[in-house]
């Protein structure tokens, strides 16, 4: 039993490694009513032609359009830019030559586009600064309705070092977006952003002082998940951030929650001050006392304390080894060494040949003058330090006073941000070919999500028909993670090695069951067989019969006859004694008593 247990176990594990290859997928949602799916072949082909691979489903593309309540849609499928605005600004505090906004920015499909037809918003150039922006069809007010923000980002190159958020600039007379840098206002800023092997997710709002008129950024927490894939399988992916009016948000990509929370409490710095602060203009008094431990004032150096005894002295057990020359030199002058021709002994010196090791030391004990080992004095001591006590006048490490933060404030209602007019991307990338796709700024959820399913689950649809098959996949992912290999081998032949040995090597059950088993029947044990089993060869073989024959008679002559009582009772008694006598010597040669045993 405990073997298929194991077995089980092991095919488990098999799966379970198997599983960490992404297989491949099929997106199933309701193409025939959102897709015009038009299936490469046809049924009768492939009866047919069995070896011929399946069918590749063709997806066509339909721009998608807004339905309801929304402030800003952008699908860039009529192939132009009419409705943004390219910043002509030069970024401040940077060199000139790097200071302008001249990254290009281009309409186009993808480079490797599942959907023919489907066009977005691609940033060109690489090591450039970008600046780009559009105005929403009204501005966005923070009131009783959720802030719902998405659109689509593709890292076609990949991504080394650069960003791909968006920023909701804020509505203000100065607006100007021909001016659009860095330092233009803003109210949120999402999106993903990488450099190194840093993967960010960016949510951050600029919140106002109530009290002091100022605005300060706040940064919402770090995801816990993993974001490493969104930047590197070169996907497209859809961002999705959401802010509701009971002052929570949400950040979702492919329409999975990655990472939630409140802005009164998941934010840093928090949005509301603390009530007190630390007094600026305290001081430390002077004959304030830190120190938990002092030196003993009392305590005094012991009378045989020698600071002066060395940490080391020579061995004075020490014996020098036999044959060891005095009078040879570790090194000596190579015999060897001829003096360069150019040698100039005004100039130079004298010329003197190179050290090397002197050859009889090699096989001697040692060279040169003999120096006792050292170790360590058992009488050393160091210099005295006098023992460490409690400090009696220890006061705690000092702190300043506490006092009312004079820019105290408490608002509860975060979410009633800076109103925003227009929508921008301010990047600056060292990968070119980042491909932005449907923006959309609404209230409504549901006009979120048939925006998602119209535009973005119709790439995901047309890349997972596009995808390979299962065989495919492991290959793919074992040229990136070669331990793979490993796993395949372990997964397929492991079991199956297990499978011949469980099945087809068990043990032979063992004729003679267990002498516990003894113990809870009534079966006659193997000793006491065997003997039966004896008995019954001997009454069946000729020689058997005989000594049975032989024995009957002998119990028909001791048997006395039932009338013969006449005899006295001196008879009876030699009759009786001779009777048992007789009955002994039978039963003694009796083959019953025998063990005949099998050869």
């Amino acid at each position: 039993m405990d073997r298929w247990v194991w077995l089980c176990i092991v095919m488990a594990t098999g799966v379970l490694c198997l599983s960490l290859v992404q297989p491949c997928r099929a997106d199933d949602a309701d193409v025939e009513d959102d897709l015009d799916v038009d299936m490469v072949g046809s049924y009768e082909d492939l009866e047919d032609d069995h070896a011929a691979p399946p069918p590749v489903p063709k997806v066509t593309y339909k721009a998608p359009e807004p339905m309801g309540e929304h402030f800003f849609a952008e699908s860039f499928d009529r192939g132009t830019l009419d409705s943004w605005v390219l910043s002509s600004a030069k970024k401040e505090d940077t060199d000139e030559d790097i200071a302008k906004y001249d990254g290009k920015w281009e309409v186009e499909e993808m480079k490797d586009s599942k959907l023919p037809g489907d066009k977005g918003l691609v940033l060109k150039s690489r090591a450039k600064h970008h600046a780009i922006s559009a105005p929403l069809l009204r501005p966005f007010t923070f009131g009783t309705a959720p802030l719902i923000v998405q659109y689509e980002v593709n890292f076609q190159a990949g991504i080394d070092c650069g960003g791909a958020y968006i920023k909701l600039l804020t509505q203000t007379p100065e607006l100007d977006l021909d001016e659009f840098v860095d330092k233009t206002a803003y109210t949120i800023m999402f999106g993903p952003d990488k450099c190194g092997e840093d993967y960010k997710l960016h949510f951050i709002f600029r919140h106002k002082n109530p009290k002091m008129g100022k605005y300060e950024e706040k940064h919402a927490k770090k995801p816990d998940a993993d974001l490493r894939t969104y930047f590197t399988d070169k996907k497209t992916h859809l961002y999705t951030l959401v802010v509701n009016p009971d002052n929570t948000f949400e950040m979702l990509v492919d329409q999975t929650v990655v990472n939630s929370g409140s802005l009164l409490t998941d934010v840093s710095p928090p949005v509301n001050p603390p009530a007190e602060i630390e007094d600026p203009d305290d001081r430390k008094p002077e004959d304030w006392d830190e120190r938990p431990k002092i030196q003993d004032p009392d305590a005094t150096k012991p009378e045989d304390w020698d600071e002066d005894a060395p940490a080391q002295v020579p061995d004075e057990d020490a014996v020098k080894p036999d044959g060891w020359l005095d009078d040879e030199p570790e090194y000596v002058g190579d015999p060897d060494a001829v003096k360069p021709e150019d040698w100039d002994e005004d100039m130079d010196g004298e010329w003197e040949a190179p050290q090397i090791p002197n050859p009889a030391c090699e096989v001697a004990s040692g060279c040169g003058q003999w120096k006792r080992p050292m170790v360590d004095n058992p009488e050393y001591k160091g210099k005295w330090k006098a023992p460490m006590i409690d400090n009696p006048n220890y006061q705690g490490v000092w702190k300043p006073r506490k006092i009312a933060n004079p820019e105290f404030f408490e608002d509860l209602h975060p979410f009633r941000m800076s109103a925003f007019s227009a929508v921008g991307l301010e990047l600056w990338s060292m990968t070119s070919d980042i491909f932005f796709d449907n923006f959309l700024v609404t209230n409504d959820r549901n006009v979120a999500e048939r925006w998602a399913n119209d535009g973005w689950g119709l790439k995901k649809a047309a890349e997972g028909a596009a995808e390979p098959g299962l065989a495919a996949q492991m290959m793919t992912a074992a040229e990136e993670r070669p331990w793979l290999w490993v796993v395949y081998v372990l997964t397929v032949a492991l079991p199956l090695v297990l499978v011949l040995v469980f099945c087809c090597t068990g043990k032979k059950k063992s004729e003679a069951p267990a002498a516990a088993e003894y113990k809870k029947t009534d079966e006659a044990q193997p000793d006491v067989k065997e003997d039966q089993e004896a008995e019954e060869e001997d009454k069946t073989s000729p020689e058997g019969e005989q000594q049975q024959q032989q024995q009957e008679e002998e119990e028909n002559e001791e048997r006395p006859a039932d009338n013969d009582q006449a005899g006295g009772d001196k008879e009876d008694e030699v009759e009786a004694a001779s009777g048992e006598e007789l009955e002994d010597d039978i039963l003694r040669r009796s083959p019953r008593n025998r063990k005949v045993r099998k050869d």
